[in-house]
């Protein structure tokens, strides 16, 4: 089977249900992380959509239940408190009147990656340049990682962006091995949409007749990529490798087929943080 809808308020399934059964096709409900999920067979997919869209075009009036109809998702806002987090970090890091000194302990340098300070891959997500580039990614983070959340639950969307942004600094230092030192949370940004795109591309894949139309997700990942990650002063590769292994984190999350409950959210939340504390206690260990 696959899915329909997701995400969906329990009054909002049950109408979906009633048009389903009226219609005479066979569906499914199932808890999901934010709500329910309405699962028709492959078959009847396009049927399944047609019918509750006639529904719902036929009866204007409901404008709520045509919004939960869309997948419309509680606002987690996560990507917000993450974007505050930063500007935290950076005030923090301005008040030490050592911030060159604190890029060079903690910033993404190849060398010092590849000598076994792995700590580094993280902890440089959260330092920046200037209040520009810091408001930059927090903007990006507002964005593009409550964005994920809202697919995944706050803690495992988290979880998966720390991964994007931390993998693909790693990727980036045994691509330059040395003499090069990058700084700021772009890389976990463009994780962020390499995280949606893939997802949006498997969901296309499996629930889409046109299998060409799955590849648009991607595409349009490239040009934010393009638009959005390339200038005078910009790590590129960073970015490039953040995004793609954005693109597979999503897809692999999309394939894992598994709902994660509270206290699963709960856990990936409690992991990314711990990951989070663990790096800086590395970085001050190993240089003070």
């Amino acid at each position: 089977m696959v899915e329909l809808y997701e995400n969906m308020p329990a009054d909002a399934a049950d109408l979906c249900g009633l048009i389903l059964k009226a219609s005479g096709i066979p569906f499914r409900v199932r808890p999901g992380n934010r709500g329910w999920g309405i699962w028709v067979e492959a078959r009847d997919y396009e049927r399944a959509r047609n019918a509750v869209e006639q529904y719902f075009r036929e009866n204007r009036g409901a404008d709520t239940a045509a919004g939960e109809r869309s997948g419309l998702r509680e606002h987690g806002y996560a990507g917000i408190w993450a974007a505050v987090f930063l500007a935290v970090v950076y005030a923090a890091v301005q008040r030490t009147g050592a911030v060159h000194a604190v890029w060079s302990d903690f910033g993404a340098s190849a060398s010092r990656i590849l000598d076994g300070e792995v700590y580094r891959v993280v902890t440089a997500l959260m330092l920046h340049a200037d209040a520009v580039h810091l408001l930059g990614n927090m903007a990006g983070l507002a964005i593009f990682a409550t964005a994920v959340c809202q697919v995944a639950g706050r803690g495992a969307g988290m979880l998966m962006i720390l991964f994007a942004g931390a993998a693909g600094n790693l990727v980036n230092a045994w691509a330059y091995t040395s003499g090069h030192l990058s700084i700021g949370a772009s890389t976990a940004v463009f994780g962020a949409i390499g995280i949606l795109s893939g997802y949006q591309f498997l969901r296309r894949r499996k629930n889409s007749r046109k299998k060409a139309a799955a590849w648009l997700p991607l595409a349009c990942g490239v040009a934010l990529l393009g638009f959005l990650g390339a200038g005078e002063h910009v790590d590129l590769t960073a970015h490039l490798f953040g995004f793609l292994v954005g693109i597979f984190t999503g897809i692999g999350y999309g394939m894992s087929h598994k709902t994660i409950g509270p206290a699963g959210q709960r856990f990936c939340f409690g992991i990314a943080a711990a990951v989070l504390a663990g790096s800086w206690a590395a970085g001050i260990w190993m240089n003070y």
